[in-house]
């Protein structure tokens, strides 16, 4: 059974936007690629201060995987690409989250859909660029209505895409 899946792409250590293409790609080897967001340029939020910006994106993926499959696959490519985790929100070389799910809600195994997504323009501004009209799955609200709602400061398209 195939699933649609939505990924969200960070980055701000390294080379930003090659590893975003190479994330991306290597996300494609999950399945089919359906949707690639444009690129935008962030201010980090939350976290150590003095990070650099962040390069953002966001994926629609059709899947066979699970949620915790993809999960999964997820962190794999994170630590291919040379991943640490040590403090939350920290500067990373590489960050993919797994946003939404088909409309699962859940509480357990991978948190569905993501708890903080619909408050994070730099989340927002990629999805909306997938699906303005897909809705969060407890709450019903539009993407383009979070997005709306959301604080943008700092938030930039950037000409290239992934």
């Amino acid at each position: 059974m195939k699933h649609t899946a939505f990924i969200a792409l960070g980055a701000n250590l390294g080379e930003p936007l090659p590893m975003l293409r190479w994330a991306t790609q290597e996300v494609g080897r999950l399945g089919e690629l359906v949707g690639v967001s444009r690129l935008y340029r962030t201010a980090p939020v939350g976290g150590p201060p003095g990070q650099p910006d962040y390069l953002n994106a966001a994926l629609k993926l059709e899947t066979t995987f699970s949620p915790t499959e993809l999960l999964n696959a997820l962190h794999a490519i994170e630590a291919r690409a040379g991943r640490e985790r040590h403090e939350r929100w920290e500067a990373r070389v590489l960050d993919l989250d797994l946003i939404l799910f088909d409309d699962l809600v859940s509480d357990t195994g991978p948190l569905l859909p993501h708890p903080r997504a619909w408050e994070r323009a730099f989340v927002l501004a990629p999805l909306a660029d997938l699906d303005p009209l897909r809705k969060h799955p407890r709450t019903g609200e539009t993407v383009a209505d979070a997005l709306a709602r959301a604080e943008q400061g700092g938030l930039e398209v950037m000409l290239e895409t992934c």
